[in-house]
């Protein structure tokens, strides 16, 4: 499996893990004018974590079994890359991104974290939220938006991207800005956004305007619904008009969906949402 002489993945083993997420996305050519992607379904582990807690194998069993290709997680349960990527390799699935927090990409720590995600197979190295220190003043989100394109910079010879999620804070003017413009609008393109579509419209914000605005940009996208009674497809996200950015200009190459409200056991939630987006003809 590419395992260099000290037992860790060599890059052609990291290249060789994500060649089977990369395939998805490549196999259809370049896009002609018009023309829609299909874009792979991950899930978020987040959304099912106590299950994970309880029994990592057993709800990647059963999540692979739903028809997700890949999921993204939020925590690695202590276990050890080696051993995740194993879990995977054993459903079919492929790492489609991890919530990594800032500190894992800072100093001496990247050079762990790059080979850690190089033995999982995974590129989208998203950071899940930041504190004030690099948020609370436009001057905080300027320097955080030059830290994230030198970070970019970093990791791109490794075949990896770095990217942010937003929650609902970016879409709340500051000096009459919104942070998520003052940061996406000073780093460099190669800082991915991963727009959550319900934390989007919590803060007041728009998915279908922040996905037209950074075109190419929304490289993973969180798939979360807002309002309704609890059941992805039962609020007033506009999925129509997401999917059809996504898949022409949004740059997209993952669908990952992230269920925080639930109308049911949070494994039957992640199975109403695979089986809502197979019915829209997305599976």
């Amino acid at each position: 499996m590419g395992l260099a002489s000290d037992g860790r993945f060599s890059r052609r083993g990291f290249l060789k893990a994500t060649a089977a997420g990369a395939a998805a996305l490549a196999a259809a050519g370049p896009l002609a004018a018009g023309e829609k992607k299909k874009i792979p379904v991950g899930l978020q582990l987040y959304s099912v974590r106590k299950d994970c807690e309880k029994d990592l194998p057993a709800v990647l069993q059963a999540v692979a079994k739903m028809g997700y290709k890949g999921v993204e997680f939020a925590g690695y349960y202590g276990r050890k890359a080696d051993e995740l990527r194993k879990l995977l390799d054993d459903n079919g699935l492929v790492c489609c991104g991890t919530h990594t927090a800032i500190g894992t990409l800072l100093g001496d720590a990247l050079k762990g974290t790059i080979e850690f995600h190089k033995t999982l197979g995974n590129k989208y190295l998203v950071v899940p939220g930041l504190g004030k220190e690099y948020t609370g003043t436009k001057e905080n989100w300027l320097k955080s938006a030059k830290l994230f394109a030198e970070l970019a910079d970093r990791v791109k010879p490794e075949g990896m991207l770095v990217g942010y999620h937003n929650h609902g804070a970016e879409f709340k003017p500051i000096d009459g800005e919104m942070p998520w413009d003052i940061f996406y609008g000073n780093t460099s393109p190669a800082v991915i956004m991963q727009l959550d579509t319900g934390n989007c419209m919590s803060g007041g914000g728009d998915p279908i305007h922040f996905l037209k605005k950074y075109p190419g940009r929304a490289v993973t996208v969180h798939l979360k619904e807002h309002g309704g009674k609890g059941d992805f497809g039962d609020g007033n996200m506009k999925w129509k008009e997401t999917f059809e950015l996504c898949e022409t200009i949004g740059g997209t190459e993952w669908y990952i969906i992230e269920q925080e409200t639930y109308a049911r056991p949070p494994m039957e939630c992640v199975k109403v949402c695979i089986d809502k987006m197979r019915e829209w003809g997305k599976v």
